[in-house]
């Protein structure tokens, strides 16, 4: 590590290969915290590198257990996180809109590294146990249309830095890495990101596995479809604006879609928008974000189209009967 240390202190950048060498290192168990956390530093003063960024991806790909649950067409959707917004688990609250529409989703997810209820502190406080047994995700995936991948328990490396990343509390590309290393693959990915220039990473990386995609940002730094300011949709047919009017049928303020002080919090909202008791607004960004994604998969003509079988999936309770079924199954 202290090569490596001393190449990036003096501004030089990683080649792909070394970014691998690194990164799968990390996975062994190879360097103590303190190592790590002044590797990571290095990505917080400055830009990833698509290099860097692909090695990094390449070795926990390398490493990972993979979900295989053939037979099923799934999406992920996900934020980046980090964008420092402290929202309401939008990109969860979607997923299970989406699979109570008919699509199967296979969500990839973690603890809050920089936030205060990342998706895998959710799902735990509403009762779901975390696991890699292919027959059981399969199960779940049939039965309620969606399964939950814990991605310490896929990849060594993101386990082994998940105390670093926590006590730093900050944003770091372990947060770009999450949406490229679903370990079930799925066929379909709509990917929140916080600014432009990931969204042309992102846009680079993700047109290379030749996959249906989509790329959102909210131009005032939202990692997902906020509806509060214009928001820029990349996919592999390329790339529009859309007004939150267009999106959601209105605009919101940040405070409507606040997540709440606890991951307890972040759970009572969670399940009140799921039994049509959330805000207006609430309810508008969650459907805007579910609707892209049902759009994502090229099943529906328009977006209009997708976000009306949203509104349907969720005011029939077929969002909310999702979410019983999964946790009636653990």
């Amino acid at each position: 590590m202290k090569k490596i240390l001393q190449k990036l202190f003096s501004h030089q950048t990683l080649s792909r290969t070394e970014a691998e060498t690194v990164m799968l290192a990390i996975a062994e168990g190879q360097y103590s915290d303190a190592e790590i956390a002044s590797f990571v530093t290095v990505f917080l003063m400055r830009s990833i590198t698509i290099a860097e960024l692909e090695g990094f991806r390449d070795a926990l790909l390398q490493k990972c257990m993979p979900a295989r649950l053939d037979g099923f067409e799934t999406i992920d959707i996900v934020g980046t996180g980090g964008d420092g917004k402290n929202t309401f688990n939008i990109s969860t609250l979607a997923c299970f809109i989406v699979a109570g529409a008919g699509q199967k989703v296979a969500k990839h997810g973690n603890y809050g590294a920089s936030s205060i209820s990342g998706s895998s502190n959710l799902m735990e406080e509403l009762g779901y146990y975390f696991k890699t047994n292919d027959a059981q995700l399969k199960k779940e995936l049939s039965e309620a249309g969606i399964c939950f991948l814990h991605a310490p328990l896929f990849h060594t490396a993101l386990k082994n830095v998940a105390g670093v990343r926590k006590s730093l509390g900050l944003r770091t590309f372990f947060n770009m890495l999450g949406p490229l290393v679903n370990p079930a693959a799925p066929a379909y990915q709509m990917i929140g990101v916080y600014n432009n220039e990931m969204a042309r990473i992102y846009t680079y990386m993700l047109q290379k596995k030749g996959q249906p995609f989509s790329i959102v940002h909210t131009l005032d730094g939202y990692d997902e479809l906020s509806l509060t300011a214009d928001a820029k949709v990349i996919t592999e047919k390329g790339e529009r604006v859309y007004s939150p009017l267009q999106l959601g049928k209105r605009t919101v303020q940040a405070a409507d879609i606040s997540g709440g002080a606890s991951v307890s919090d972040a759970a009572k909202i969670f399940v009140r928008i799921l039994r049509s008791e959330g805000t207006w607004a609430q309810n508008a960004v969650v459907l805007a974000n579910a609707a892209m994604a049902l759009h994502t998969t090229g099943k529906y003509a328009t977006y209009d189209e997708a976000y009306h079988t949203a509104v349907e999936s969720l005011e029939s309770g077929a969002a909310l009967k999702s979410l019983q079924t999964l946790i009636q199954l653990q």
